[in-house]
């Protein structure tokens, strides 16, 4: 049974994955806006896109781990509040070089806070409920996703395209002042009672490149790679795709909030069966059925009712799979290691959903079809099922490390 204080953190804690899923639709709903407010074209924005990521990266690998050795508080509760800062700065830009800027150090506070809260999601959740846990936290990216994109209409009516920005980033502040009041502060146990001696021991990452942990990391970190590389693909240039089909922006927004939220029912739906069921077979389940609905979209004409059905399926699916693989390393990896195992998970990731945006900006550029375009997305979607099949070799790693713990 969760205690009410854990269940009000788990509650703020999904709020941080929520304006992150608001924050990465706002730059894209605002780029096919920008044309007509500052004369930058879209196809100029990949590395923009692409900043956050290196961003997220970077925070991931090199400032996120010290959760594990100091408390998850300060890190979540600073990164937080340094998101709401450089968000709500990115409403002032005027270029696309200051874009890139503030999304880059956007991304470096959300690399730092997001792998703690994921790893605080764990700590917090019962035994036998990890992934489905970290699943309903981490749900708050589709929500996000989804309320920028049906809100984006009423947001942009009101005050233009810098009010999608001062969302997300005046709810980032709030946010980290009520983090900070309900989290525990203070080392993690663990750390207390034994300080590190050795480099690997001061440095977990290290450790998740040799034996046992590197098989476990490198499946892990492979399936969030190939999945980010659609999530952000899709995420980045769907409100831009989606009008060169025949749909106004604000249909291809509402569009692309309806296929992020069904992320959310998928994503909770799988996590449950991950918990109760075989982990690959759930995964090759997930990534499947995304690799068929792109290949549908890819074949066939653009119609708005069958293609809003497919996205669901597809762009739900890459967001799901963000919700699932963290709970994922919950079961492929010890506590003292989670933070680290996920916030590598993120750098390596990113060197694969570096290649997102800058993909999607070469295929704008090239006046690609909207249907070759999304059609596209099938291939990492079937990488992430062949990877799957590797998942029940993964586990028995930890097992193997936790008999030989309590031999």
């Amino acid at each position: 049974m969760i205690q009410p204080r854990h269940m009000a953190a788990l509650a703020l804690l999904a709020g941080v994955f929520i304006m992150e899923g608001f924050d990465i639709a706002a730059m894209s709903i605002a780029v096919p806006r920008l044309d007509e407010a500052l004369g930058l074209e879209p196809a100029s924005f990949g590395w923009v896109f692409t900043a956050l990521l290196i961003g997220l990266g970077l925070g991931g690998a090199l400032i996120a781990p010290l959760g594990d050795r100091f408390g998850r508080r300060a890190l979540i509760v600073g990164g937080c509040l340094a998101t709401g800062v450089f968000t709500l700065i990115t409403a002032t830009a005027t270029s696309v070089t200051e874009f890139l800027i503030w999304r880059l150090l956007t991304g470096l506070a959300l690399g730092a806070c997001l792998p703690n809260v994921s790893a605080l999601s764990s700590e917090l959740a019962p035994a036998g409920m990890r992934a489905t846990v970290m699943a309903v936290v981490s749900a708050g990216i589709p929500v996000g996703l989804a309320l920028a994109g049906l809100s984006a209409p009423l947001l942009i009516a009101a005050a233009g395209w810098p009010m999608l920005f001062y969302t997300p980033g005046l709810f980032a502040v709030l946010l980290a002042a009520a983090l900070w009041v309900i989290l525990d502060g203070g080392k993690p146990a663990r750390a207390e009672a034994a300080e590190p001696r050795s480099l690997a021991a001061k440095l977990p990452q290290f450790t998740l490149f040799a034996r046992p942990w590197a098989f476990p990391f490198a499946v892990f970190s492979t399936m969030l790679a190939l999945n980010a590389l659609n999530l952000y693909l899709l995420n980045s240039w769907l409100p831009t795709v989606l009008p060169q089909a025949g749909l106004t922006m604000d249909v291809a927004a509402q569009v692309a909030g309806v296929a992020n939220l069904a992320g959310l029912a998928i994503g909770i739906g799988a996590s449950v069966l991950m918990d109760r069921w075989r982990k690959g077979l759930t995964l090759m389940l997930l990534f499947g059925s995304m690799a068929a609905s792109f290949a549908v979209i890819g074949l066939t004409a653009p119609d708005t009712a069958r293609w809003t059905l497919l996205l669901m399926v597809g762009v739900g699916g890459a967001n799901a799979g963000g919700m699932v693989l963290p709970g994922l390393a919950a079961y492929l990896f010890p506590a003292r290691l989670l933070s680290s195992a996920v916030g590598m998970g993120v750098l390596v990731a990113r060197l694969g959903a570096f290649a997102g945006p800058p993909l999607g900006a070469a295929m704008i550029a090239a006046d690609v079809p909207a249907r070759t375009f999304l059609g596209v997305a099938t291939f990492p979607a079937l990488a992430c099922v062949a990877v799957a099949l590797l998942v029940g070799r993964a586990l028995l790693v930890k097992a193997r490390a936790e008999a030989k713990d309590t031999a």
